[in-house]
């Protein structure tokens, strides 16, 4: 190197560059042979190795059963296609096109088994359903052909998958013995799956089914409340419902067979919160004729200001074939109480009791007018809660309480077997500590034009309650949900009642007399 360039400044920056990259390119070859050194470690080697196995033998297996394509089989006179399916959720899913979908929490193993439609031997069917002897057998034939049928799905299944896992290790490893291991990591896990699926599955689940399809079709397939209530082998019974109604629908070429009915259950139709939207009496006839519905209550809300002008939609009542029990929400005026009570069906209960198909029933209406801008009304939870328990109720003991308001229903806890409300346009259920149930519908006329006011609208919902004539005690519900304006979806869920026959035990009330304290500090108002 020239002399001059060590003194001059583009010298030592070219000399200073230099041995910045003799520095970077050393650095580089140290760390090069230190990764080296460290894949060279029989340790990390095989759990790499382990690692990539199992990656493959997974795919290789869940390949295998997304190709294995079922099986088919007969459950007494329908014939079914059934499939196993990877998923993230165990469920068992019942397609039963064009009618619905039937949806069973039946496992918790990452399968989905999905049975669908695909023929009725219709006549079969017919004998069987003309025929008692052959009726009576139905239950264990059901019962051996589905035996059958998921033991050969589950061996198909199982040897297509352990086929795609070694299929895998063979291509992407080329080497046998590799290939064997990943055949054993895929054995060990289909055996675990089923393990956890066999352990896990529960019969009690037929139950409670969650449906998907049309309204018209929802009681044939859900089935009655008969053999629900009485839990008597619910897996083989309502098993066996679901195959005979199915075969029922598909004999009947003209129109929908009729919904037979539980005789000894009591149908109440809970609805609320209307708010003025015509839709709500579509529904409305449609589930009193669909599920032989015996009665429907209505806890409130049937109109938005409760003003003369909304009285003419009250009339939609009286054309209704089944009594219609109303209490006053809190957007219905004493005007909209007294347009309800004009109809030839309805029965207004307002701080009084009352006997209306086999049920004894008390209601109240709501103590506030909240479209009245002209009075501030008391929403404080404490007042609502003492409005409920300092009402008398009566000697006689009731069947179900009636109000608008939740925070009113808890005020009545320990006074009856179960409080309907509603207010909250959402639906939920809660098992008090007294033993009352309270049952909060939600808003049955998609909240009326609130339901424009969110991006997603709001569902339209009412349920089907299932009491025992001889107990009148609240044994079964059915919630139906429809998408909300504009929308066509329909889901019914089915609920239970663990312990219908509990004992409900009264709590003193320790809340102050609300007697004139409506007018105070107003909060807002939900419904």
């Amino acid at each position: 190197m020239p002399r001059e360039d060590l003194v001059t400044p583009l010298g030592r920056l070219r000399l200073l560059l230099k041995g910045a990259a003799r520095r970077t390119a050393e650095a580089a070859r140290r760390t090069a042979r230190a990764g080296r050194r460290v894949g060279e470690r029989p340790l990390v080697r095989r759990a790499s190795r382990w690692t990539a196995i199992v990656l493959v033998a997974g795919f290789g297996a869940w390949l295998g059963i997304a190709v294995s394509g079922g099986v088919h089989s007969s459950l007494g006179p329908v014939e079914v296609g059934m499939s196993l399916r990877p998923a993230w959720d165990g469920q068992t899913v019942v397609d039963v096109n064009p009618l619905g979908t039937l949806l069973f929490d039946s496992h918790d193993a990452p399968l989905r088994l999905r049975v669908t439609l695909e023929n009725i031997d219709q006549e079969q069917a017919r004998a069987m359903i003309e025929d008692p002897r052959l009726a009576d057998r139905l239950p264990e034939l059901i019962e051996q052909d589905l035996r059958a049928g998921v033991t050969e799905l589950v061996i198909r299944s199982a040897l297509f998958s352990l086929a795609g896992a070694l299929l895998a290790g063979l291509i992407v490893f080329r080497r046998v013995r590799v290939a064997m291991a990943t055949l054993m990591v895929a054995t060990v896990c289909v055996v675990g799956t089923g393990t956890l699926a066999a352990a896990t599955f529960r019969p009690q689940s037929l139950i409670e089914p969650r449906y998907t399809g049309l309204l018209t079709g929802a009681p044939s397939l859900v089935g009655s409340a008969e053999s629900i209530v009485t839990r008597f082998e619910s897996y083989r019974a309502q098993l066996t419902k679901l195959v005979s109604n199915v075969s029922q629908l598909y004999d009947t070429v003209s129109a929908l067979p009729v919904y037979d009915g539980d005789p000894n259950s009591i149908r109440v139709l809970h609805v609320s919160d209307i708010h003025i939207n015509p839709i709500a009496w579509n529904l409305i006839k449609t589930v009193t004729s669909q599920f032989k519905i015996d009665m429907i209550v209505d806890t409130g809300d049937l109109t938005d200001h409760g003003s003369k002008p909304e009285d003419n939609f009250v009339k939609e009542i009286g054309k209704l074939d089944v009594p219609y029990v109303w209490v006053r929400g809190n957007h219905d005026s004493k005007g909209t109480q007294r347009a309800v009570a004009k109809q030839r069906n309805a029965v207004v209960l307002d701080g009084r009791t009352a006997e209306v198909g086999g049920l004894t029933i008390y209601g109240i209406g709501d103590p506030r007018f909240t479209p009245d801008l002209s009075a501030k009304s008391n929403s404080d939870p404490t007042f609502l809660r003492g409005f409920g328990q300092t009402r008398d109720v009566g000697k006689k003991p009731v069947d179900f309480i009636a109000v608008h308001d939740p925070i009113i229903a808890e005020g009545f806890s320990g006074r009856a077997p179960a409080v309907l409300a509603g207010h909250a346009h959402a639906r939920s259920s809660k098992l008090l500590p007294s033993g009352t149930r309270v049952l909060i519908q939600g808003s049955t006329g998609g909240a009326g034009l609130r339901a424009l006011e969110h991006e997603e609208p709001t569902p339209v919902m009412a349920s089907v309650l299932y009491f025992d004539k001889e107990t009148r005690r609240l044994e079964a519900w059915d919630d139906i949900t429809m998408g909300g304006l504009g929308q066509q979806s329909v889901q019914i869920q089915r609920h239970v009642e663990e312990r219908p026959q509990r004992t409900i035990h009264p709590e003193p009330s320790s809340a102050p007399s609300p007697t004139g304290s409506l007018n105070g500090s107003a909060t807002p108002s939900r419904g």
